[in-house]
């Protein structure tokens, strides 16, 4: 299992409004993609005082499923230019890591 990490900032005022896009259209639209291997996806906020991060954790199979989703150079960023509007920085590049323990449905690898 691969897990990828990436990290967006917003104003206070924006936050709000980029959660809103994230859940009505981004991740609803990368679910309707079909992707096999893609099991999904998580989203934290924290209030940082004058910016709001927001961290998103995706859930694949493999690598290759990784790279259907993101293209062959699978680190680099998949931000949709709507987003963009709303976010003042971003990653540019994703972190990936393997899935060693997993206790929430209680499997190793």
């Amino acid at each position: 299992m691969i897990s990828r990490v990436w990290h967006g900032y917003t104003s206070p005022g924006n936050a709000d409004s980029y959660e809103a896009l994230l859940k009505s259209e981004i991740f609803t639209g990368i679910a309707s993609r079909g992707i096999a291997g893609y099991k999904g996806i998580q989203l934290f906020r924290r209030n940082l005082g004058e910016e709001v991060e927001f961290v998103t954790v995706m859930w694949f199979d493999s690598l290759e499923a990784v790279r259907e989703f993101a293209s062959e150079d699978y680190e680099a960023a998949v931000v949709p230019s709507e987003a963009r509007t709303l976010l003042s920085r971003f990653d540019e590049r994703s972190q990936h890591y393997e899935v060693r323990t997993d206790l929430l449905s209680g499997t190793s690898h």
